[in-house]
């Protein structure tokens, strides 16, 4: 067993910047983090964005853990960090940490290759043996993905799958979101910079992939604007 001189003198195996402006959650990670200073060094504890990548620029840590949303914006900070440093400093690992389920978000996260990346509920982050084996996997340059992102990433697959909506093509789904805001095709041609003869053609077009016969009784353009919310309504609830 190591003595207390001999740990005081060793230096920490992972240097990290942490940034999450929420205290609660700020103080649960120091608290885990603190249990495992023999192998951990937290460099300094950032509010926001800003100050997250002065912090990483002027202590050069080996691992950042960040939220996902921080000031200024409080809208995807923790993903636009991770990717400025996969341009800036590639050997850097990043945990974002996360209250959202979100496949749009880890999905941004990997868009550019998952290694040195992980992304973690918040839930899970006061759970020190899960922090400090996201911490190691991320420094020794691999990924992490908390099951529960992976559940419903699967899930967000099947249901596109499934969807009516995945029989479009991709100029037919702009035309159907044109259609869902109640624009006229007019407008939609100059939106979309085509021709009003070719967006009524890519609407027929539509409406025979969606199965949306010429029923007197309703519009086949309202039908298929409903069906455009719906699919959209599902793939906004996966991300809360």
């Amino acid at each position: 067993m190591s003595s207390a001189s001999e740990v005081a003198g060793r230096e920490a195996v992972y240097r990290l910047v942490v940034a999450e402006d929420a205290y609660l959650i700020r103080e649960g990670i120091r608290s885990a983090l603190e249990r495992e200073e023999d192998e951990v060094e937290v460099l300094e504890y950032c509010p926001d964005l800003d100050s997250l990548l002065r912090a990483v620029e002027e202590h050069r840590p080996n691992v950042v853990i960040t939220d996902i949303r921080m000031p200024p914006t409080n809208t995807d900070e923790g993903i636009r960090a991770a990717t400025a440093l996969r341009e800036n400093h590639p050997e850097i690992g990043v945990v974002v940490i996360s209250q959202y389920v979100s496949p749009h978000y880890a999905l941004k996260l990997f868009e550019h290759g998952s290694a040195g990346r992980a992304y973690l509920l918040k839930e899970h982050v006061g759970h020190r043996i899960q922090l400090m084996e996201a911490i190691r996997e991320v420094a020794a340059g691999g990924s992490v993905v908390d099951p529960k992102v992976v559940d419903v990433l699967v899930e967000a697959r099947m249901r596109a799958k499934n969807s009516l909506l995945a029989r479009l093509s991709t100029r037919e789904r702009e035309v159907l979101a044109g259609v869902a805001t109640g624009a006229s095709n007019a407008a939609i041609a100059e939106s979309l910079f085509l021709t009003k003869r070719a967006v009524e053609k890519n609407i027929n077009s539509l409406f025979a992939k969606l199965d949306l016969s010429d029923d007197k009784a309703t519009s086949r353009r309202v039908r298929a604007a409903l069906l455009f919310i719906a699919d959209s309504d599902l793939e906004e609830k996966s991300d809360v």
